[in-house]
Parts: structure tokens; sequence; C-alpha cells
């Protein structure tokens, strides 16, 4: 954390005045813990991608709406609504209004895309092994959803599968972060 919070420090803003801090991994890896700790410690809001992806097939346009939704408009110095996603439902809930901040938390897979990079102030990549990205992915409240080894995990690994192989977020970080470093809050 205390590397993150350096490498925060040292950054200027991306975003218009907003300095934007994106943390991406694979599922599983510990970034909505490490996004929720680290937002908390600056204050910050926390846009998550999940609200953004709108269903299984959704990565591209999670990253998508990011961008034209949320960076855009905070680069220019505007007000957003920030799209929220149910899972549960399968629908679009009302968004929520965001002021542009100090600072930003962004989490989720396809955080550190390269269309993002340009509103991006600071890139965090969580590495955590497969099994235990798996186990941990299962445990919080997408095991119902995913099944054990359903098809949806699989469905989902394709996507990030095409998605790191093509941008390579973790060859562009500003920090990586091995989530044992972190100890059990980084994870779940």
């Amino acid at each position: 954390m205390e590397r993150v919070l350096a490498a925060v420090a040292a950054a200027s803003p991306s975003a218009g005045t907003t300095l934007v801090v994106a943390i991406d991994g694979r599922s599983g890896a510990g970034k909505s813990t490490l996004a929720h700790t680290l937002a908390g410690r600056l204050g910050a809001p926390l846009v998550s991608l999940e609200d953004l992806y709108g269903g299984w097939d959704g990565l591209e346009r999670g990253v998508s709406l990011l961008a034209s939704a949320v960076l855009r408009p905070l680069a220019a110095g505007r007000a957003v609504s920030v799209p929220r996603y149910d899972w549960e439902a399968a629908a679009w809930r009302e968004p929520w209004s965001l002021q542009p901040p100090t600072h930003l938390i962004v989490e989720g897979v396809g955080a550190g895309a390269k269309s993002l990079a340009p509103y991006t102030s600071v890139l965090v990549w969580l590495e955590l092994d497969a099994h235990r990205r798996h186990d941990r992915a299962l445990a919080r409240h997408y095991g119902d959803i995913y099944g054990i080894y359903g098809p949806e995990w699989e469905r989902w690994s394709l996507h990030e599968d095409a998605f790191y192989e093509r941008e390579r977020p973790r060859d562009r970080a500003d920090v990586v972060i091995e989530a044992e470093e972190l100890g059990d809050r980084a994870g779940a």
C-alpha cells in the first residue's frame, strides 16, 4: 500500500483536475479490496468496472463506458453520471452522480486499458496465481453466479485472456504488487 501511496503522491492529475488511480489484475486477485482500502486512505470515490460491464461479455464495453461516461467528462471538468449494472437483475440501475474529485480510484479487469492511459495518473497491477484467484472469486458474492467451475468463469476468463494478451497492462504498470504482500486484506 505504501508504494501505491508514494506513486500517487508523485503523480499529477490526468483527467482534468482529477488524479486517477487504476487498479487492474485478473478476477479474484484482490483489486476490489485494495481499491476500497486506497479509497478510504485518500478519501476518494471509487468506480468499479463491474458496474460497467453489463454482463459476462461486457469487458470491452465496460472499458469503453468508463472512458466515455466517466473519464472524458471528468477531463473536461464536468460532473458525471456513473452507470451501474445489477448482475442479479441483469439490468441497468439508476446511475450515481460524481462531481470532479481530487482523486478517483478505478478498479476492475480492464482498468489498465491503453485507451484509458491518457486519463490514468497511476496504474497498479495486482498479481496472484490462478488457483488462488479462482478460489477467491468463487468465495465472493459471484460464487453463486459463477458456479464452482461454471461456464461463466470460463467465459469471462476467455475475455480476460484476449484483453490481457492485447493490452498488457502489467507491463505498463507504475506499481506491481504480489497479492501475498498485502496478506488477507487483498483478496476475497
